[in-house]
């Protein structure tokens, strides 16, 4: 149960930290608003970072069901211990929202626009095109999936690996995030989603369900791929 619960606690900070970034940057009269990708692409990073340096050696901190099924493809992972992990990660990623509503509400009040609303919670397209959106979610999970395989052939200091997590989410985000804001997670998307959803978030719009399956279904077809590619190769 510890492992599960590392990845409720986990997926939860990630989510409060992550979408709380967006907040600040997104929503009117907060101190950070309007500060920008390069802010929204380093909280997230740090906001993967840290949790993973708390709950590494007790759970592996996956905190994304892409990465957790992708390592039980390849046997990295207990097929045993999917539906757990996943369950966990996505009310993780639901309560992380709800944390971040509470602690934002006066902004969701005082915010007009509800697109600006919901992207605190979840993603969406820069221009929609379902293929393309799809490819940009599966591109984006494969470069996480098979950098975090290919850096665990490789020895670090103790307390290093974390920082290399946070790298790796800052370089995609940086990268590749400007398209669909680069969920690769689907815990990341479908939890604070779900959270919006129900939340008495003032003034908002629907949940955009139409999209919803792209940030799901794209990074767990992309980590799986990855997974498998890798194994081939290594």
């Amino acid at each position: 149960m510890s492992a599960y619960l590392a990845e409720f606690l986990g997926t939860a900070i990630l989510i409060l930290l992550g979408d709380g970034v967006v907040a600040n940057v997104v929503l009117n009269k907060t101190k950070g608003n309007n500060s920008g990708l390069i802010v929204i692409a380093v909280g997230w990073a740090l906001a993967v970072a840290i949790p993973a340096f708390i709950f590494g050696p007790i759970s592996g901190a996956s905190f994304n069901p892409a990465l957790t099924l992708a390592l039980a493809v390849i046997g990295k992972f207990s097929w045993a211990k999917v539906p757990g992990y996943i369950i966990a990660q996505i009310l993780g990623g639901i309560v992380g929202a709800c944390l971040v509503y509470l602690h934002y509400k006066n902004h969701f009040d005082a915010t007009d626009d509800a697109d600006a609303k919901r992207d605190v919670f979840c993603t969406s397209p820069a221009i929609k095109d379902t293929f393309q959106n799809f490819v940009s979610e599966f591109i984006g999970t494969f470069i996480l999936v098979f950098t975090l395989l290919g850096f665990a052939n490789t020895k670090f200091a103790d307390g290093v690996g974390g920082f290399v997590v946070g790298g790796i989410i800052l370089v995609i985000g940086l990268s590749l995030g400007g398209t669909t804001g680069y969920a690769i997670n689907p815990a990341r998307d479908l939890g604070p989603r779900i959270a919006h959803a129900f939340l008495p978030i003032k003034n908002k719009q629907g949940s955009n369900w139409g999209y919803a399956w792209i940030p799901v279904v794209g990074p767990i077809c992309g980590g799986i791929v990855a997974s498998v590619f890798f194994k081939m190769i290594f």
